[in-house]
């Protein structure tokens, strides 16, 4: 007779959570089945259903609490208190150390193929995370630090900066080293621009 498996966990959820972030860092999202996380957990197969309906939903899950991760970084980064440049700069350096050791989950999170039931959920994630910082821009505006400009498309420029070098660490272009190396000159090239003056 096959050796029956318990339906209950102490903390199943926490447990699917951590083994499904463990396999897509070591084989990729493809390889993420509730099936195999229920037997790497000890539980019967039928048991992550209580908690996550389908793959997807186990995938909201995984994303919406890597966003908790990173909006927990950006806030131990964050000093208002700091002239803008060094702020940006600290925070710049938090994103890209979370993008360095967390590529996988960052490329989870910023997919668009969340089910329509997680859309608010991912909405106040992202305006937790990515909008923490249009907000510094926002205010750097108002103090007259940077130009009259849409605060999102400001962001999008120095978002698009950043994963891109993160981008180029995870293809081996530039070390970790390097990139979190350059990310003090970056900042000071989007505050100052390029064109002489």
């Amino acid at each position: 007779m096959p050796e029956s498996r318990p339906y209950h966990h102490g903390d199943l959820r926490s447990t699917l959570l951590a083994g499904a972030e463990r396999t897509l860092r070591t084989k990729g999202v493809s390889a993420l089945s509730l099936r195999e996380l229920a037997r790497e957990a000890g539980v019967s197969h039928a048991a992550p259903g209580r908690h996550f309906k389908d793959k997807q939903a186990l995938l909201n899950a995984l994303a919406l609490a890597g966003y908790d991760r990173l909006e927990q970084t950006l806030r131990a980064a964050d000093d208002p208190a700091l002239p803008l440049e060094p702020r940006l700069t600290a925070l710049a350096r938090a994103y890209l150390r979370f993008a360095l050791d967390n590529g996988e989950l960052l490329e989870l999170m910023y997919a668009r193929k969340h089910e329509p039931d997680a859309y608010e959920q991912m909405a106040s994630a992202i305006d937790r995370t990515v909008g923490s910082l249009e907000r510094v821009m926002a205010d750097a505006q108002r103090r007259g630090e940077i130009i009259e400009a849409d605060p999102e498309h400001l962001t999008l420029v120095t978002g698009a900066s950043l994963h891109g070098l993160a981008a180029f660490a995870a293809g081996g272009l530039l070390t970790p080293e390097a990139a979190l190396a350059a990310t003090e000159e970056l900042v000071h090239t989007l505050l100052n621009g390029l064109r002489p003056r």
